[in-house]
């Protein structure tokens, strides 16, 4: 009988450690994904400052095409075709 303790304490042991190794494991595999996350969030933020700044160049040439054509029209050229 005291064999058999001594075994089911071992194995008790065993589960324990392997417990605590995986708690370990899942503590660093979140403290990854919040850092994932994280490089995620600042990626998005980079490709939204690329589309707001793509938008204003284009507002930019949209308000140039309009000047170039008041331009054209007061000294009544004839406007380039285009490209």
């Amino acid at each position: 009988m005291e064999n058999v303790e001594h075994l089911i304490l071992e194995h008790l042991k065993a589960l324990r450690s392997e417990v605590a190794s995986l708690r370990s494991e899942l503590r660093e595999n979140t403290v990854r994904l919040g850092r994932l996350e994280l490089g995620i969030a600042a990626l998005r933020r980079e490709a939204a400052y690329h589309d707001e700044t793509a938008a204003e160049q284009s507002v930019r040439i949209d308000r140039l095409v309009e000047r170039i054509e008041r331009i054209e029209r007061r000294l009544d050229l004839e406007p380039l075709s285009p490209a």
